[in-house]
């Protein structure tokens, strides 16, 4: 039997290091956090690791912490005075007695810990590649799957093969 895989996430870290999160960032926090957890809630459709995105709460004053599950994944809050590589740190290194356990950051000091401890280290470009790898399976099975309209040959073919025969059909 295969070992379940973990997969824990630097909330922050990932949002800076991408592109189109860092530009909605600059907008709102919240949006680019939402957006996040939507991206990787997809990917676990797919991966069907255990995702754990750790975002830092540590300036909060009293903030307590918090975990919570959006839709498949769980999101964690730190509690005052803890980062999210604190929390990842402990995580992993419980998590790696019984678990594969991947690691996505781009924090190089963060990387070498994980490593330390056993973990795979997904820095944030691979991460960003695994995803779009993802969503790309996501469409060709939705492609897939569609119903066939009337079961006509021309409903089933892609636009360039479809033109080539509306040509012929024409003269």
């Amino acid at each position: 039997m295969r070992k379940k895989t973990y997969l824990l996430v630097d909330g922050y870290n990932i949002i800076f290091a991408w592109k189109e999160l860092a530009k909605i960032s600059e907008r709102s926090l919240d949006e680019a956090r939402d957006r996040l957890i939507h991206i990787l809630s997809n990917y676990q459709g797919v991966k069907k690791y255990e995702i754990i995105i750790v975002f830092d709460a540590y300036k909060v004053s009293g903030g307590r912490g918090s975990i919570e599950r959006h839709g498949n994944v769980t999101v964690v809050f730190t509690k005052e005075a803890e980062t999210a590589d604190n929390y990842i740190e402990k995580t992993a290194g419980i998590l790696k007695r019984e678990y594969n356990v991947f690691v996505a950051t781009s924090d190089h000091l963060e990387q070498v810990i994980i490593m330390s401890k056993g973990c795979v280290r997904l820095p944030a470009s691979e991460l960003l590649m695994d995803v779009k790898g993802a969503n790309k399976e996501i469409k060709e099975q939705i492609n897939h799957s569609r119903p066939v309209k009337d079961n006509l040959l021309m409903d089933n073919l892609d636009e360039k093969t479809r033109a080539i025969f509306e040509k012929m059909r024409r003269g």
